[in-house]
């Protein structure tokens, strides 16, 4: 078209070389409509630069190159699901006009709104507004943007009641503010929006849960309802299958069903009892990161669990970490915290002799029960807990074995996920938060280039998380993929130059003169309460035979194979193998059902036949019966399966 020299023409383009003139006031949906059909059907916005558009907006003087937002990125998903919010907000509005409304934000795979009403949201009611907001959408009721002054919306609010979205425009600094209405519900919001009800077909209300006004405890309770939404039903479907399975493999009634762990709000909120067989699991997992740990080169520490109040004044803690600190304990008239982290522990010990360069790098790991404030509100199974066991380490080393020291790590780490059956992963490297840091910035960039150069050596994929470092340094955070494609924040490196600084550590260099350790922390699991509740829905509670607490039950069929049975177990332990018998009066296929309904991956059934040729027939939980083999051999495939550590059967 040639170069255009008129700039306060109106024009819009998805590129310079396919653009359009458009009349002043034309919005972005009709000039897109013109310019490429096909992309206008999907498009949810569009997004010149930075900034997000609705499609009823008029395309801005000087004219401008946008790109099309559709449902198959994070921002048209965030907009599909906001508007979701809006519209379900709408409809409870229509059916329960004195209801204040609060928040409706999108969140991953779905939305929620917070609402004031004195009557108790029932399962009912969320029928009746999905039947309301089915209607709203058949009516294809536009989204319709105002911006007005701070004082236009607050008179708007205060007529209206809503004296939350009052509490939030008093938070805005921004002169003028803008607002969404649908068919007569208003809302204060950026945006944008969809242009119309009608593109939401596809929702579903989840449920109803209690939430705080912006979750402060102190607030009022508000009800708060959640839901989902696609741009396609069979999207919508496979998801809410996938919840389903997510409800059926929940830790929580997993923990109950196997009898692993439990829980008692009367003896103390987010304190985990380990029951005989989640203990037994605990243990395998125990012994395995030991013995990891010491043939990787790495020293076993244990450490107190209370500390004076100088440590975490010295630590920073007590300034950047307070609010999950408990409150402290008098002890000889001297304040005394439970242990919210490891790490100062681990440098007293360093400090408590003179450390040279020869000894370089140490690497010190414990499995350390630390204790941390948690809102009740947010304690959740094992992954929100107060008192959890981390399996935490500290590298201290030289300037000059610093890379190699993370390139270790990060294979470790990832050897160890592999094992636990943790093959997909996503990782970040979390640079410097804007406020509530420790140490200079100069050292902040020298251990965030460390970081990045250790990932770009190992060949490893990542994407950047800024600010998302810890207040004392960067790191790198792996993110684990269950079996139902969700993700999970374990693992961690993190490189520290401040702690040492703040603590004065030193080591003796080949020079004979003092000089400052860098310091690593890292967890490869994390909480150990945390991962288990993570492996507990990852495998639907059914264990690779290494880690299930029973790895195999003998089954008789009749009272008189009891004493065969019981030489089977004693072989069987004799070699390692954690075996049981069911001995009841039971017919064999209750025995075989309740042995599939604990999950048990191997079941020995013995009878008239098997005492006689002293073997056993072989079944799996899965339900393949391999038929009579020899205990020897059926011990051999045990051991073979437990050496392998695989899931399969």
């Amino acid at each position: 078209m040639g170069e255009r020299k008129d700039m306060s023409s109106y024009w819009m383009g998805l590129s310079e070389n396919n653009k359009i003139d458009v009349a002043p006031g034309t919005s972005f949906g009709q000039a897109l409509k013109e310019l490429n059909p096909a992309l206008y059907g999907k498009a949810l916005a569009v997004k010149t630069g930075d900034k997000l558009w609705d499609l009823s907006a008029a395309v801005p003087e000087g004219g401008c190159i946008i790109s099309v937002v559709d449902f198959s990125s994070p921002e048209g998903q965030e907009i599909f699901r906001h508007s979701t919010a809006h519209l379900m907000a709408a409809a409870v509005k229509k059916l329960f006009p004195e209801t204040k409304v609060a928040i409706g934000p999108a969140i991953k795979d779905g939305f929620y709104y917070d609402f004031d009403r004195d009557t108790h949201f029932t399962p009912d009611d969320l029928a009746k507004i999905e039947e309301q907001m089915q209607e709203l959408a058949r009516q294809k009721l536009p989204f319709e943007r105002k911006n007005l002054s701070k004082q236009e919306a607050h008179d708007l609010f205060a007529g209206l009641q809503e004296s939350y979205k009052l509490e939030l425009l008093d938070a805005i600094a921004d002169p003028s503010v803008s607002i969404y209405s649908l068919d007569g519900f208003v809302d204060l919001c950026r945006g944008p929006h969809l242009p119309h009800a009608g593109a939401i077909k596809s929702f579903k209300l989840l449920s109803i849960a209690g939430a705080y006004w912006r979750g402060d405890e102190k607030n009022k309770m508000l009800q708060r309802i959640y839901g989902t939404s696609f741009d396609k039903a069979s999207a919508l479907e496979q998801h809410l299958q996938r919840l389903e399975e997510a409800r059926r493999r929940d830790h929580r009634r997993l923990g109950k069903e196997l009898d692993l762990f439990s829980l008692h709000e009367d003896s103390g909120a987010g304190l985990v009892y380990w029951h005989p067989k989640g203990a037994m699991i605990r243990k395998v997992m125990e012994d395995f990161w030991r013995n990891e740990h010491l043939q990787n080169g790495y020293e076993l520490l244990y450490t107190p669990h209370i500390g004076k109040a100088q440590l975490w004044e010295t630590s920073g803690h007590l300034v950047n970490y307070n609010e999950y600190m408990y409150a402290p304990m008098q002890i000889d008239e001297q304040d005394y915290y439970l242990k919210p982290m490891n790490c100062p522990f681990h440098i007293k010990i360093y400090k408590s002799s003179v450390r040279s360069y020869r000894q370089m790098p140490l690497r010190w790991a414990e499995l350390g029960t630390v204790y941390r404030y948690e809102k009740s509100g947010v304690l959740h199974g094992l992954f929100r807990v107060r008192g959890f066991t981390q399996d935490d380490a500290h590298v201290f080393c030289t300037r000059a074995q610093l890379e190699g020291e993370i390139q270790e790590v990060l294979r470790f780490v990832l050897y160890i996920l592999k094992t636990f059956g943790f093959s997909d992963y996503d990782i970040y490297l979390a640079t410097k938060p804007e406020k509530g840091t420790v140490g200079q910035a100069d050292v902040w960039e020298e251990a965030t280039q460390a970081l990045q150069h250790a990932l770009e050596t190992s060949g490893l994929t990542y994407a950047m998380d800024e600010g998302g470092g810890a207040f004392y340094g960067p790191k790198i955070d792996i993110k684990i993929r269950d079996s139902l494609e969700r993700t999970w924040q374990c693992s961690t490196i993190q490189v520290d130059f401040n702690l040492p600084e703040r603590f004065d550590m030193h080591y003796i260099g080949d020079d004979g003169r003092e000089h400052r350790p860098i310091m690593i922390h890292r967890a490869l699991m994390g909480s150990l309460e945390r991962f288990f509740g993570i492996m507990v829905e990852h495998y639907g509670g059914a264990f690779p035979p290494w880690l299930a607490p029973v790895q195999a039950r003998v089954l008789t069929i009749a009272d008189r194979h009891q004493a065969y049975a019981a030489d089977i177990v004693k072989q069987m332990r004799s070699r390692g193998l954690r075996v049981d018998a069911d001995l009841r009066s039971e017919k064999i296929n209750a025995k075989v059902r309740d042995a599939q309904l604990e999950k048990i991956p191997y079941m020995l059934v013995v009878g008239d036949k098997e005492v006689e040729n002293r073997n056993a027939s072989l079944r799996l939980r899965t339900g393949e019966n391999r038929g009579p083999l020899a205990i020897e051999e059926i011990a051999g495939i045990m051991l073979q399966h437990c050496q392998d550590k695989s899931a399969e059967l």
